[in-house]
């Protein structure tokens, strides 16, 4: 059966704006039948690179934690620490960032959470038996919520093609070591030049295959690839390969994207607007590849990916992301979440409050 996808677009007039037309997509969704009194909800944000100005507006964030409450959830914001060195790649900097981008207690009415910790390490293993992955690390807040509401930027991506529910879900939610196996197919390096010989490293692996004099030195036939010691860094010393091929990566993230929604109840809120050409990891946006389109929302995180992708393509009557990022399929992700049973390509776009008079 096709899934069904609720979609509002940009259009409004002074009696419905945005922010009642996204209220009206939860009621269509049934947002109450995921919602029970008392339990966690792991809101999965984007917070943006500071710098970064095309992310959601917590305004729209303050309304899905509005209707949670409603119903008696306890949301919480929340996503997890970056692989790269960056404002994103500790919970202090994580947190810091959240609230300077306006993701604060006092705008959007729940507080932020830092899934996998202080540095990145705090995960839960999940077993699903992947043909690429078969023990996800997800960060612990995430893994041990009750309940997924994803929202999410739906925009262009360097190593994807695109951005959107199945890499917010998949790549966001993995702790450090998790993104790790996703972007790389084999073991991180020792930048040296940035190393300070401080010995953090070798003390937190986990078997002993970093020793450290004038720099840090990794024997290869002990490590594990376990990504600890690129978490327990403060300095970038530690650096993962980016190697994993774009098909590679794309078929991973939707494993992962399996393993944080097993045994989850789970819904899915795409903003397609702000469409920028890249990752909203990056400290800039550049100018969007195509108009602002609207919000759509499904149950179904595939169904919500093909059919934002299909409004792109209708709205531009071209591939923009393909032009920007010629090189990668994005096709991949999708057809490989379909084939694990992640969802379905198959949908039904159901138009709400849509040309308002």
């Amino acid at each position: 059966m096709p899934a069904k996808v609720y979609f509002t677009d940009m259009t409004t007039n002074p009696n419905m704006n945005m922010l009642q037309k996204l209220e009206l997509l939860l009621k269509k969704v049934e947002l109450e039948k995921i919602i029970e009194k008392g339990k966690f909800v792991a809101v999965k944000l984007h917070f943006g690179e500071y710098g970064n100005l095309a992310f959601i507006r917590p305004q729209y964030v303050k309304v899905i934690v509005d209707q949670i409450k409603k119903h008696g959830g306890k949301p919480f914001l929340t996503d997890a620490n970056t692989l790269y060195t960056g404002h994103r790649s500790n919970a202090v900097d994580h947190l810091i960032n959240a609230y300077l981008n306006g993701f604060t207690y006092e705008v959007t009415g729940a507080p932020v959470i830092i899934a996998d910790g202080l540095r990145g390490t705090d995960e839960v293993k999940v077993r699903i038996d992947g043909k690429y992955v078969k023990e996800a690390k997800i960060g612990a807040a995430i893994a041990l919520a009750d309940v997924i509401v994803a929202v999410t930027h739906f925009k262009g991506h360097e190593a994807t093609g695109f951005g959107g529910t199945i890499k917010n879900v998949g790549m966001g939610s993995a702790s450090r070591a998790g993104k790790m196996e996703q972007h790389s197919d084999s073991k991180p390096y020792v930048v040296e030049e940035k190393c300070v010989a401080c010995g953090t490293c070798a003390r937190f692996c986990p078997v002993g295959a970093i020793t450290v004099t004038n720099v840090a030195r990794i024997d290869y036939d002990k490590c594990i690839g376990c990504g600890q010691c690129i978490a327990m860094c403060s300095y970038g010393a530690m650096s993962p390969r980016w190697d994993s091929s774009t098909d590679s990566l794309s078929k991973k993230m939707a494993e992962y994207a399996k393993a944080v929604l097993k045994d989850k109840k789970a819904i899915f809120i795409s903003f397609i607007m702000n469409i920028s050409p890249d990752c909203d990891c990056w400290n800039m946006n550049k100018p969007p590849v195509a108009p602002d389109i609207g919000i759509a929302v499904s149950t179904d995180p595939v169904a919500l990916d093909q059919a934002c992708m299909d409004l792109v393509l209708q709205k531009t009557g071209k591939d923009p992301f393909l032009e920007v990022h010629p090189n990668v399929t994005w096709k991949t992700q999708l057809e490989y979440a379909e084939e694990i049973g992640l969802g379905t390509r198959e949908y039904e776009l159901v138009k709400v409050a849509c040309n308002l008079k």
